[in-house]
């Protein structure tokens, strides 16, 4: 059983920025650049790596989106009341 994911993320104030960034990423551009481009987290610095965390250390949406990903899949934009994420997971143990 997966207990703790590795993720990082991209989080933007508006839907709108996520799908613009999301096709940068469907055209091979590289995650981590664009994280420290346009992450409004200050873990946008590292690439938006947000470490392993598990279950109940993030908001419900955040971590729903996460635990349900395989390793190396971007997921849509999810929104929280933080704004819209963009969630790559890096590994799970």
């Amino acid at each position: 059983m997966v207990t703790e994911v590795r993720a990082s993320h991209i989080l933007v104030p508006t839907e709108k920025l996520a799908n613009k960034i999301m096709k940068k990423i469907n055209a091979g551009k590289d995650f981590a650049q664009l994280a420290k481009k346009y992450s409004e987290c200050p873990s946008g610095n590292n690439g938006g790596d947000l470490g392993f965390f598990s279950r109940g250390k993030m908001v419900p949406e955040f971590e729903n989106a996460a635990f349900n990903m395989e390793i190396g899949q971007v997921s849509t934009p999810v929104k929280t009341q933080f704004g819209y994420h963009l969630i790559k997971v890096t590994a799970k143990r």
